[in-house]
């Protein structure tokens, strides 16, 4: 019969959590507006629409991102502590 091993499990730092949290966020952002901006050289136009849209859709996305993993951080963390 295997024992149970009770050792905790290690976690990682909060501050490395949220640093690769800000890192994958800073990334998104970047290349939505490296998407905006070779959108607008292969389909020109006056206004810059594409670069505009599409860096304003991945800061959105980044901020959704960031909000559903710092959630589900925070909640994960809870429930460790009631156990």
């Amino acid at each position: 019969m295997a024992q149970k091993n009770n050792k905790p499990e290690k976690r990682l730092n909060p501050f490395l959590r949220f640093t690769s949290i800000g890192l994958q966020m800073g990334l998104t952002i970047y290349l939505g507006s490296e998407l905006g901006k070779w959108l607008d050289v292969k389909y020109p136009n006056e206004q810059q629409l594409y670069y505009k849209i599409v860096s304003l859709l991945a800061i959105f996305l980044a901020i959704f991102t960031v909000i559903r993993q710092v959630l589900n951080l925070t909640n994960k963390d809870n429930n460790d502590k009631t156990n």
